[in-house]
Formats: C-alpha cells, structure tokens, sequence
C-alpha cells in the first residue's frame, strides 16, 4: 500500500448511482464509513485507556 493510495478520493455517489443492485450500494455506505467507526473507537480506546491510568495515580 503507498501512501498515495490513503490520499484518493473516492466519487460514493457516483459509485451508487452505478451500482448493479441494492446489496452493492450498501456495501459501499458501509465501506465508506467503517474506517472512519474504527478511528473513533480507537481515539476512545486511548482516551479511556489514558483516563484510567491516570487515576491510579
């Protein structure tokens, strides 16, 4: 994977509107979204994890 491949903007609507059938338009929400569902549970992971140890202290 290169770095540039991270920076390509993908076109959902266009990929939606070009879609075969209702199962493709809802795999490409969800691809869409997961990665960004996946930062926000590890930005709370850290946070709770960092809120926690700072208790024990």
């Amino acid at each position: 994977m290169t770095p540039f491949s991270l920076l390509q903007k993908v076109d959902v609507a266009k990929k939606i509107a070009q879609a075969p059938d209702k199962s493709y338009e809802i795999g490409v929400v969800i691809g869409s979204y997961l990665p960004f569902v996946i930062l926000v549970g590890f930005a709370y992971w850290m946070y709770y994890r960092a809120k926690k140890r700072d208790e024990n202290r």
